[in-house]
């Protein structure tokens, strides 16, 4: 079994090569108890995001391109899975002695603990209605770019008590332990622990404190950007098309985010890029 060209985002999506890789990431998707893909030789937002989801949890890849190539590492990988057996479960990184917070502390670690922009990623009942609102977005000739999907829960604490600590709202003795995560944060100095945390503040790129409450983290929340030129018909959840118009962004117009509940995709308005299942 091969693929003449490649299937996915931005490829050539020749019918009989996208029905190879949907057959085979049915496979995978049967074996993990997911849900299946429509075998339509079509390759829309199901089968793009089941293939990030595939490049995220089988290959390990923290920037999933959605895109297979023939010969490739992604279809090496696919295609040479033992139809209708589970893949092989990826092998644990050994969790390391634990070390002081800072600098050295986050370069060593931190891309244990990724977050995520696969669309797959999602809690099924999102991901499907995100899913359906993208794919009449695209096909009314909106553009759509995905920046975040699902938070890594460990990669939030980190945040959240590097900044706590640097602050200081808290003591370092006090900071609970984070499961599978090993870091000092009490340097025996209150002067160098606040340091350390700080460093890893800076590397974070944190601008204000994290919540360890998100709907990220609970994988019902998605940050996209949308945008269209002139005037759209977009169909809502009931199949009714609605006309779009100015302003042209998924940021501020209300018509759109009106559409977008219709899915059970709903905008926090706030919040530029953000919508959750619950506007929140």
């Amino acid at each position: 079994m091969a693929i003449g060209a490649s299937v996915g985002k931005g490829a050539s999506n020749e019918i009989a090569d996208v029905l190879v890789v949907q057959h085979l990431l049915n496979d995978w998707l049967g074996d993990t108890g997911q849900k299946l893909l429509p075998t339509t030789g079509n390759c829309g937002p199901l089968t793009i995001a089941a293939i990030e989801a595939f490049q995220t949890r089988v290959l390990g890849a923290t920037k999933p391109d959605g895109r297979i190539d023939p010969g490739g590492r992604t279809w090496s990988a696919l295609s040479t899975r033992t139809a209708n057996a589970p893949a092989p479960a990826p092998t644990p990184t050994p969790t390391p002695t634990a070390v002081l917070s800072g600098a050295a502390w986050w370069h060593a670690n931190q891309a244990r603990f990724p977050n995520s922009a696969a669309i797959g990623d999602l809690v099924p009942a999102f991901r499907d209605a995100v899913t359906d609102f993208i794919e009449a977005l695209r096909e009314a000739g909106a553009t759509v770019k995905v920046s975040a999907t699902r938070r890594n829960r460990t990669r939030a604490q980190l945040m959240h008590y590097s900044w706590r600590i640097a602050h200081g709202s808290i003591v370092p003795k006090d900071v609970p332990a984070i499961p599978g995560c090993a870091i000092k944060w009490d340097h025996k100095d209150l002067a160098r622990s606040k340091q350390g945390a700080q460093e890893m503040v800076d590397l974070f790129g944190i601008a204000f404190q994290p919540s360890l409450t998100s709907r990220h983290i609970e994988g019902r929340a998605i940050d996209m950007t949308i945008g269209w030129a002139g005037t759209i018909q977009l169909r809502d959840k009931a199949g009714k098309l609605r006309a779009l118009g100015a302003p042209r962004s998924g940021d501020t117009n209300k018509d759109l985010h009106a559409i977008g509940a219709t899915y059970g995709v709903r905008k926090l308005v706030s919040d530029p890029p953000h919508w959750s299942d619950d506007g929140r």
